[in-house]
């Protein structure tokens, strides 16, 4: 069972640290390169808020992006703004996203996210969490994956581990010897097992980490689609 009002008492707690940490920077940390390839730490930034409103968007039944470009136009506009107009649109767009999260609603409902994947409304405030988690990481000021909540960490893992099930992915056992998660294709038996911590686990199915310091047995490391 989703429970949406922990997650959303859970954006409020990673989006107060991720203000904190952006408090600390400069103009000119702002226009540095994030870890996002072509991106700066502004284009990150951007994204965050753009993406919190166009999750109110989903929330109040409109489409998430007007389009594809836009959203990137929205992004390209907004990265290059000095810090203070950076953090002031982070929390005012943290704001009413809390608001739509609090607004009464039925949360089984089905809601439209981009490209059309749809999914129950009371993920949405998952899917932010992992927005504001992951580029609080992205944004290369010393919060690691290591730092990111262990219950979010564990929740993001099966979500991923379930979003690469079939496909060209093979069969795959995902472990961190303590807990386990299956991906790829359905079969009896994974052809393959991946074994690491947590955060490196989470870190190559998110795209942040390579997967070097992952342990790999019966065949290579897979590849998995881009997200």
């Amino acid at each position: 069972m989703i429970d949406h009002a922990h997650d959303l008492a859970s954006v409020q707690d990673a989006t107060e640290r991720l203000l904190s940490a952006v408090a600390e920077l400069d103009n000119a940390d702002v226009s540095e390169p994030s870890r996002l390839p072509g991106w700066s730490r502004g284009h990150v930034l951007a994204h965050l808020a753009r993406n919190a409103d166009a999750l109110v968007n989903v929330l109040e039944g409109r489409p998430m992006y007007v389009s594809a470009e836009a959203r990137d136009g929205d992004i390209e506009r907004d990265a290059p703004r000095p810090l203070k107009a950076q953090v002031a649109d982070l929390r005012e767009s943290a704001a009413r996203f809390r608001a739509a999260g609090e607004a009464p609603a039925d949360w089984s409902r089905t809601v439209e996210l981009r490209n059309g994947v749809t999914d129950s409304a009371a993920r949405v405030p998952f899917r932010r969490w992992a927005e504001v988690e992951l580029h609080h990481v992205d944004l290369g000021t010393g919060y690691e994956l290591e730092d990111v909540p262990a219950d979010f960490v564990e929740r993001y893992i099966g979500f991923l581990a379930a979003r690469f099930s079939g496909g060209d992915v093979p069969p795959t056992l995902l472990t961190d010897g303590t807990r386990t998660w299956r991906t790829g294709r359905a079969s009896d038996e994974p052809e393959v097992t991946v074994t690491g911590t947590p955060a490196d686990l989470l870190g190559w199915l998110a795209g942040r980490r390579d997967g070097t310091s992952l342990t790999v047995k019966g065949d290579s490391l897979p590849k998995l689609p881009p997200l």
